[in-house]
């Protein structure tokens, strides 16, 4: 599975962005796809899930209302789109998968350690 990430820059808070994951390599029917994010000096966070087939969504707290995670099949693409800023949205966001068959179960509100897929980083920086 190769997962490639885009879409990352330098905002200002209150704006938007769109971050995209580019997945290939696999039939992600069975996928859970997450976005994560790690600032400087703190723990990985989880923000957002969508099952592949179903679109079934999870939110972190952080973000719920603010953030939507979505997926188009035909581009096998993930995205993430991001509204009302906060400077405290700064991080480096990471796309990843796992597939739900193989761990066994459907359940999808995983941990971020749980993911078995991960692409490079995209830095979103949001001013103040």
């Amino acid at each position: 599975v190769q997962l490639q990430a885009s879409g990352g820059g330098l905002v200002q808070a209150g704006g938007t962005l769109r971050l995209s994951c580019a997945a290939s390599g696999r039939t992600f029917s069975s996928y859970v796809m997450a976005w994560s994010r790690q600032a400087p000096g703190k723990e990985r966070e989880l923000v957002a899930a969508v099952t592949w087939t179903g679109g079934s969504t999870y939110y972190a707290d952080s973000v719920k209302g603010r953030f939507t995670i979505s997926r188009d099949h035909a581009k096998t693409t993930v995205y993430l789109q991001m509204k009302s800023l906060h400077p405290e949205d700064t991080a480096v966001y990471h796309c990843a998968a796992t597939d739900l068959y193989i761990r066994g179960s459907y359940y999808y509100n995983l941990l971020a350690r749980e993911y078995d897929y991960w692409g490079q980083g995209t830095l979103v920086t949001v001013s103040s």
